[in-house]
C-alpha cells in the first residue's frame, strides 16, 4: 500500500514537472493598450531602431513592450496576443512584432491601432474594442514568419565608411533571440564582437577592413546557442542607408 502511494506521488510530481517545463508555450495573463493619436500602423521612431520598417513590418501589426523589450534583446520577437472579452474578441487574436519600448496602465503591450483592432471578431466590434483603450489580454511567444525573405542587414544612416558602422537586422524568423553579433574580415577571418548600442542596433567604432562576414548568435529559451554565418557578405563599399541580403534564413 505504501509503495503504491509512493509511486502515485512520483507520477503526480512527474506530471507537474512536465507541465511546468512546457509552459514556455503557455499563455500569460496581462493587459494591452494602443498608441494614442497614432496612425493605423506602428511608429517610425521606435526604440528598436527599425525606422520606417518598424511601422510597416508584419503588415503594421506591431507593438511596444515593457519587460519583454529586454534592453533590446526582445526587438523583432513575435507574440500571439488575444484579448479576453468574449463580447468583442476573437479566439485567435493577432500576431505582433516588437518594434518599440513602452508601457502604461499595467500593460505589457502597447499595440499599433491596427493590431489592437485586429484582436476583435469584426470591424464593428473593433471600433468598440478601440473605444475601451485598454483591455485584458493573454499572450505567448510564437515564431516570426517572413515567407521568401532572408535576414537582411540595414546600414544605419549614422554610419560612415570606414570609420563607424551601425546596422539593424531585419526579417528575423523563428522564436530565438540574436544575443551577439560578430564582424569578420573575409581575408584573414579576424573577428570583432560588436556592441548593442540600443534596441536592435549593432555598432563598431572601428569596423574591420574589406568585405565583411557577419556571424550571429541565436539563443533560445532553454539556453541553447548557435552561431549562424550568412551566405552573403557585406561588401567593402558598404554605404549608409543601404540594405544587404544575407542569403540565409533561420526558421526555428
Amino acid at each position: 500500500m505504501a509503495l503504491s502511494l509512493f509511486c502515485l506521488l512520483l507520477t503526480l510530481l512527474f506530471i507537474q514537472t512536465m507541465a511546468d517545463t512546457s509552459c514556455t508555450d503557455c499563455f500569460v495573463q496581462s493587459r494591452a493598450a494602443y498608441y494614442p493619436n497614432s496612425e493605423v500602423n506602428g511608429t517610425e521612431v521606435g526604440a528598436c531602431g527599425f525606422g520606417s520598417f518598424g511601422a510597416t513590418i508584419n503588415g503594421g501589426d506591431v507593438s511596444a513592450a515593457s519587460d519583454l523589450y529586454r534592453n533590446g534583446v526582445g526587438c523583432g520577437a513575435c507574440y500571439q496576443v488575444r484579448c479576453t472579452n468574449s463580447t468583442y474578441c476573437s479566439s485567435n487574436g493577432v500576431t505582433v512584432v516588437i518594434t518599440d519600448q513602452g508601457s502604461g496602465d499595467n500593460t505589457d503591450f502597447i499595440l499599433s491601432k491596427r493590431a489592437f483592432g485586429g484582436m476583435a471578431q469584426t470591424p464593428d466590434k473593433a471600433t468598440s474594442l478601440l473605444a475601451l483603450g485598454v483591455t485584458d489580454i493573454e499572450y505567448k511567444r510564437v515564431s516570426c514568419s517572413y515567407p521568401n525573405k532572408n535576414i537582411t542587414v540595414k546600414i544605419d544612416e549614422s554610419s560612415s565608411n570606414p570609420h563607424f558602422l551601425a546596422f539593424v537586422i531585419w526579417f528575423q524568423q523563428g522564436k530565438r533571440d540574436i544575443t551577439a553579433v560578430q564582424l569578420c574580415e573575409t581575408e584573414n577571418f579576424m573577428c570583432k564582437l560588436l556592441d548593442r548600442s540600443h534596441g536592435a542596433i549593432w555598432t563598431s567604432s572601428s569596423p574591420p577592413n574589406g568585405a565583411l562576414s557577419l556571424r550571429m548568435l541565436f539563443s533560445d529559451e532553454e539556453g541553447e546557442e548557435t552561431w549562424v554565418v550568412p551566405v552573403n557578405n557585406i561588401p567593402q563599399n558598404w554605404m549608409a542607408g543601404q540594405t544587404y541580403d544575407s542569403g540565409v534564413q533561420v526558421d526555428q
